[in-house]
């Protein structure tokens, strides 16, 4: 990898991932490499001004934070497709970042540092589906959409919202243009396999391993037991119509982040996207279960027994 043109997010307000990330810039600027760095967070993006701010094509985005600030950053750089290393540095679960010792700037790892395997090739690139979704006027389906394209990597949520009460929704859903089921309860939620951890676990949906191209959709809270989640096929598309909303509350969330509200007579349509994010591995031992035992805190990351599974 050329470090040539590279771009640095660390997470807004976080004092220890932007310390991290000045430091890292100067040691690249020291390296005849062009940087460009700001903060990321709910108020902060700084991908437009990256983005616009440079001609030339950008090697390597490293992103200082948690989960949410890399899921940002695929949202943000994986149509130009950029790969991110994602470092976790402020973060809590860090399903996607890389452990903050494989960044330490001060202490050559194996004799070299992190510059150095970079430029050397000694990595690897995890490519993760998405998820996109527009919004259509009525059952058009060969028209122009009427929002711009949504981009998420773990889930599109489509669920109501409003300042003073809890509220309900009822929402239809169609599969390839198939009515599949009327949902009522919280919501609906369209799942990556990378998403599969996250708020869809908590909606009792499976869990799909990340290296898969699938859909997983799953009601939240729904107001009827027979309501299950669903995994189909990468290419199927997910029309979602909301139904009986009158005070206009229904909104997509893309990644947790509010996308748009959705008006009467409109549909959501979801589908994998034309884009993957590209994540830079570091680890050499990395194991999608062993992330799963760590970070869900399963029974055999506490508890060791002796086995004797190995043949002599």
């Amino acid at each position: 990898m050329e470090l040539q043109n590279v771009i640095i997010a660390h997470k807004a307000g976080d004092r220890g991932s932007k310390n991290l990330a000045e430091k890292a810039a100067k040691q690249l600027e020291q390296k005849g490499c062009h940087v460009m760095m700001g903060p990321s967070g709910a108020k902060d993006n700084p991908y437009p001004v990256f983005l616009g701010s440079t001609s030339k094509p950008i090697d390597l985005a490293i992103v200082l934070g948690g989960d949410g600030t890399a899921l940002t950053a695929a949202r943000q750089l994986s149509p130009d497709g950029i790969p991110i290393l994602a470092i976790n540095a402020g973060g809590h679960l860090g399903f996607l970042t890389e452990p903050l010792e494989l960044f330490n700037l001060d202490t050559p790892i194996d004799g070299e540092n992190i510059w150095d395997r970079l430029e050397s090739d000694r990595y690897a690139i995890e490519r993760r589906m998405m998820l996109q979704a527009h919004i259509y006027n009525g059952d058009e389906r060969n028209g122009e959409p009427e929002s711009e394209k949504f981009l998420a990597l773990n889930d599109m949520c489509i669920k109501p919202a409003a300042a003073d009460r809890m509220l309900t929704s009822i929402l239809e859903m169609e599969i390839d243009g198939e009515i599949v089921d009327q949902y009522q309860g919280d919501g609906l939620l369209v799942s990556t396999p990378t998403g599969s951890t996250c708020y869809n676990v908590s909606a009792n949906g499976p869990i799909v391993h990340s290296g898969m191209a699938a859909i997983s959709i799953a009601p939240i809270c729904p107001l009827s037991l027979s309501s299950r989640p669903i995994i189909i096929p990468p290419g199927s598309t997910v029309s979602i119509w909301p139904l009986g909303d009158y005070e206009l509350n229904t909104k997509l969330w893309n990644d947790g982040v509010l996308a748009t509200s959705i008006w009467p007579g409109q549909r959501v349509d979801v589908q994998m996207a034309d884009c993957q994010a590209k994540f830079v591995i570091l680890r050499d031992n990395y194991s999608y279960y062993q992330t799963l035992r760590e970070k869900l805190l399963w029974a055999g990351s506490r508890i060791r027994y002796d086995h004797h599974h190995t043949r002599n």
